[in-house]
């Protein structure tokens, strides 16, 4: 879930000041609800329903604990070089005559690359790109450079999948090999929901990487907007046996790994803590006050978690919203630059001032200037792309992020 997102619920006074697109953003972060994007012919057939996930707690284990090969998972074989690669395509429009304030339309498109970058046991790391068509960087700010996330393979807890919808079963020709699959396809247009397909192959083989998915679509229907996304697999191979690579830091993660405190208004004690992490496939995330002794995050046994393909589908989505940098709150030049304060870093930023004269307020908001900046090391992705400060002023509220690490063994040089 989008920075925002997390505190939006707790920060009243700024809440009215938020656009629409970022409410709407805030719910599909995570690709569980509210997923509306347009169809690009979904092949094979269409789209389906996000699955939900159950964790069944075990005792925790603390990230100190000696290495193990505990399960049987795939990616305990995990190979240099391991790789699954996607087509991918998002797009929204919106329908009829919409208010003021309505998201713009917007497409982005291109290929979405997972690979093995070290293996570490229990430690696998996976680097994330995206490019276009033809091989280079995408040009979308937040898809523009490769992200890096550490996946513990042994496993800590169980987890496990319900996939929703309606299943079948078939036999199909991708990546350049023959699968057996299972489709599972949730239709909740009568409801003004989406449409929502999945397609597995029930022997993952490479596709570990992403719980063996071969195809996914989300076609939009209701609240005045089309639209759809889509990851489609174009390649599936294998690393080669006994390839070794230096484990890289975690200069610029996609999140697993990291921790983020967040203040929600004037109180220190509102400061919360986000810790993520990743398991065999699946991202966590856990949100509580900052332990004041010990690991910054002991461990993630009340973690929510979401299947790692669904991630990749919500954040092609989200970036809808981050066409260019800097971005333009309501559509306004920045007021200023700064060097604004956090932890111990001083990031340059800019400041977005938009008025509210019918409650005699000023909506202050400050990015990155850059959210590729070094001076970002360690920073989560989600957050380099949402303010790093929002604040009401004068009668006061808002969310500051106060600091950010990471966690996780050798993510730092």
């Amino acid at each position: 879930m989008p920075l925002i997102a997390e505190v939006a619920r707790m920060r009243k006074p700024v809440a009215s000041s938020l656009s629409r697109p970022a409410v709407l953003c805030a719910s599909l972060a995570l690709g569980i609800a509210c997923k509306s994007v347009e169809p690009h012919t979904a092949p094979s057939g269409g789209a389906t329903a996000p699955p939900e996930v159950s964790v069944q707690e075990q005792p925790p284990v603390t990230e100190t604990d000696t290495p193990t090969r505990r399960g049987n998972s795939p990616w305990l074989k995990a190979r240099v070089g391991d790789r699954v690669a996607y087509s991918f395509s998002a797009n929204r429009k919106a329908l009829g005559r919409q208010p003021p304030g309505t998201i713009p339309d917007a497409a982005v498109a291109g290929v979405v690359t997972l690979e093995v970058s070290a293996v570490e046991l229990p430690w696998v790391w996976v680097t994330l790109y995206f490019t276009d068509d033809r091989g280079a960087p995408s040009r979308n700010p937040m898809l523009s450079r490769p992200l890096v996330l550490p996946v513990r393979a042994d496993e800590s807890r169980e987890l496990t999948v319900t996939r929703e919808g309606k299943q079948s079963t078939e036999q199909l020709s991708a990546a350049g090999r023959q699968w057996e699959a299972k489709r599972y396809l949730h239709d909740k247009r009568s409801f003004d929901g989406p449409l929502e397909n999945r397609l597995y192959a029930t022997t993952p083989g490479p596709l570990y990487l992403t719980n063996g998915l071969l195809d996914a679509s989300i076609t939009l229907a209701g609240f005045g907007m089309g639209g759809g996304s889509q990851l489609t697999v174009v390649e599936a191979r294998q690393g080669q046996e006994g390839a070794t690579a230096r484990t890289p830091p975690l200069a610029r993660p996609w999140g697993p790994g990291t921790w983020l405190d967040v203040q929600v208004g004037g109180d220190t004690e509102s400061v919360m803590r986000t810790c993520q992490g990743a398991e065999r496939g699946f991202l966590l995330r856990q949100q509580a006050p900052p332990p004041r002794t010990g690991a910054p995050c002991p461990d993630f046994t009340q973690a929510e978690a979401v299947p790692l393909e669904e991630a990749v589908l919500a954040r092609i989505w989200e970036s809808l919203d981050v066409r260019q940098w800097p971005p333009s709150p309501a559509g306004l030049a920045p007021a200023g630059q700064e060097l604004l304060t956090v932890g111990s870093r001083r990031v340059p930023a800019l400041r977005f001032e938009t008025p509210r004269p019918h409650v005699n307020n000023v909506v202050t908001q400050v990015y990155a200037a850059d959210p590729w900046d070094e001076v970002l090391f360690g920073m989560p992705h989600e957050a380099r792309f949402q303010p790093l400060a929002d604040q009401l002023r004068p009668s006061g509220g808002g969310m500051q992020v106060l600091d950010w690490g990471v966690w996780v063994p050798n993510g730092t040089p």
